[in-house]
């Protein structure tokens, strides 16, 4: 599945930049979230400097290593799935090529083109890359969109490191008696930088991602608090 050469080259496109975006954001977000609602949770029972800061940092330490490990596996599925597919096309390709390049033909028939027109472009491709022509107008699948685990994992770890960070300094540099205050603060700010970070890394608009961070993160935080509150425990 061969790159061709770009038809505008000088209009930038993101989609390349999907797969490592996706988990950089998800691990930055899970990173702020989980860990600012664990030292508030930590502070509101025991507001001690050390007690909160040991809290912070196991959860940062152990959220960092379970994103990492969590989209090795998840992505490494998703790869193992793709190579999979495209092990039955080299299969089918060898020992049928005319009913693969017919099925290619009906498929760009249906997407809208004239029926000796697809028949063309069919077979044109299928002599060019017909593997290529498969994975992409069959399946889906293409270079842009390649399953990467260990890209995946480590944009999400590093990441989470980093935005989880963010919260327990703020804690650790917090007055005692503000420490909750001053994380839930910082937390906010953080998740709105956040968005837009992902936003123009990914060139969208950034008031949409940073309104969908910010009202997801305070509202998982909300639901912990929410629980702690009626089990009468502090989450």
């Amino acid at each position: 599945m061969a790159k061709g050469p770009a038809a505008h080259p000088e209009m930038r496109h993101y989609v390349n930049r999907s797969g490592w975006l996706r988990a950089a954001v998800l691990g930055a977000n899970d990173g702020i979230v989980s860990v600012s609602a664990l030292i508030v949770g930590v502070a509101a029972a025991e507001p001690d400097a050390r007690t909160i800061f040991l809290a912070g940092f196991a959860g940062l330490v152990a959220g960092a290593l379970s994103m990492a490990a969590g989209e090795i596996v998840s992505v490494s599925s998703q790869a193992d799935i793709e190579k999979a597919d495209m092990q039955r096309e080299i299969v089918a390709l060898e020992q049928n090529p005319e009913a693969e390049a017919e099925e290619l033909a009906q498929i760009y028939e249906a997407r809208g083109l004239a029926p000796k027109t697809a028949q063309q472009v069919a077979h044109e491709l299928s002599a060019h890359d017909a593997l290529g022509a498969h994975m992409r107008d069959e399946l889906g699948l293409s270079e842009v969109h390649a399953a990467r685990p260990f890209q995946a994992a480590f944009a999400s770890g590093v990441t989470f490191s980093v935005a989880a960070a963010v919260p327990l300094v703020a804690a650790v540099l917090a007055p005692v008696g503000w420490i909750i205050v001053t994380v839930l603060c910082v937390t906010v700010l953080a998740l709105a930088a956040l968005g837009a970070l992902g936003a123009l890394a990914g060139g969208a608009p950034k008031l949409p991602a940073v309104v969908r961070v910010v009202g997801w993160g305070v509202f998982a935080m909300a639901v912990t608090a929410l629980l702690g509150r009626l089990f009468d425990v502090v989450v």
